[in-house]
């Protein structure tokens, strides 16, 4: 037999980073969530809700060609358990072209909503803001046409600002199917729902759902039209030194995408107005100045955005170890297992929709969506104007 060829340091090196590789992407996923319920039991900061008379509220409705959705939406919160003279809705219409305008003026013009329309289309932040200046509650709460609350919505996305140190609440969110009924929620978003309630119980959320969230007045005084409202809403609100929190009594429903291409385009959208906050926010990822916050969005936000790069590390590494490692051996077969079941999970739809084959594709497609996103983000791409996704 031929003896193993000795390990030189270089290779030594490579074997060494690719376990680091997945101690990093160990730590973001597994690590920092165990980490969180461990400071939650040990001094988490529940939210002191006290009964106060209801605050006046501005719900701000944004749209960009919604039509088909636009009744449901305004009925919905039209309907809401909420006294009506402490309540207004405005919709923030993104220069639609298919008569959304017309019709939130003709059919709910009488019934207490008010339309802010945008003549050139600037995108969801500009069209936010332009309600936001005309807005006149001290709680503004902001939602997207395909989503729809329960009828206590409003009165319970509210009541966390009873408590003077919460300057924004964020939904849960809910799938449904497009006939209305419940629908089960994938792992991945139980997973980031249970991640959200343990960063409220330890401190704050590093970011709102985009399709349901409030805020104070306050926190939205210099309301960007350039950068991603959910996110940067949460980093406003800590830098003003409020925190950010999620309420389980808070439901967002909305039905899944229907198009996986459709998927993969938002989730690259996402993460590049995502690092454009980041990078203007930047002051916040200082721990010497923020604390535990600093280090919660370090772990999620960059932490989840360096994981691509961990990946490629260890796969490079272990590649090149694997001659004089076995471990390394072992390491690059699970990798190449893995990818290879991911390849299939997305070519059989049957195998990619459920169970392990869904978890993989889902897993290789949202690293694969954040290379592209980096490099485009690199490359000066930002995204300010661009199309909700069809639910």
């Amino acid at each position: 037999m031929f003896a193993k060829p000795e390990a030189t340091l270089g290779i030594r090196l490579a074997e060494g980073l690719a376990w680091a590789g997945v101690l990093w992407t160990a730590y973001v996923y597994a690590g920092y969530p165990l980490l969180l319920l461990f400071l939650a039991r040990l001094r988490g900061r529940p939210v002191r809700t006290v009964t106060v008379p209801s605050p006046e509220v501005t719900v701000i409705v944004t749209v960009h060609n919604g039509s088909s959705g636009i009744r449901r939406k305004l009925d919905n919160l039209i309907d809401q358990d909420y006294p009506r003279d402490r309540f207004e809705i405005v919709v923030a219409d993104d220069a639609s072209t298919d008569g959304t305008d017309r019709i939130v003026e003709t059919e709910y013009g009488n019934r207490g909503v008010r339309l802010v329309r945008l003549e050139i289309r600037g995108g969801k932040e500009r069209a936010q803001q332009a309600a936001v200046s005309s807005s006149r509650g001290e709680i503004l709460v902001f939602t997207d046409v395909g989503t729809l609350l329960d009828p206590g919505g409003i009165a319970a996305i509210v009541r966390p600002f009873s408590d003077s140190l919460v300057g924004a609440v964020s939904s849960v969110d809910r799938f449904v199917t497009h006939d209305g009924s419940p629908a089960g929620e994938g792992l991945y978003v139980r997973y980031e729902m249970a991640l959200r309630s343990l960063e409220s119980r330890v401190g704050s959320l590093v970011g709102l759902s985009g399709s349901l969230f409030a805020a104070r007045r306050a926190v939205c005084v210099d309301f960007s039209d350039q950068l991603a409202s959910d996110f940067r809403t949460a980093l406003v609100a800590v830098r003003l030194g409020y925190r950010a929190v999620s309420d389980d009594a808070v439901h967002g429903y909305y039905t899944d995408l229907a198009r996986r291409g459709g998927e993969f385009d938002r989730k690259v959208r996402t993460v590049i107005r995502g690092l454009t906050v980041l990078f203007a926010e930047r002051e916040l990822m200082n721990p010497l100045r923020h604390g535990i916050f600093a280090w919660q969005l370090l772990s999620h936000k960059v932490g989840r955005w360096t994981v691509p790069l961990a990946l490629i590390v260890t796969l490079v590494g272990s590649a090149l170890a694997t001659p004089v490692s076995l471990s390394a051996a072992l390491l690059l077969g699970l990798q190449l297992m893995a990818y290879a079941g991911a390849v299939v999970a997305a070519a059989v739809p049957l195998l990619g929709e459920t169970g392990p084959g869904r978890l993989l594709r889902y897993f290789v497609e949202v690293n694969a969506s954040i290379v592209v996103a980096w490099t485009r983000f690199l490359r000066g791409e930002r995204i300010v104007a661009w199309s909700p996704s069809r639910r």
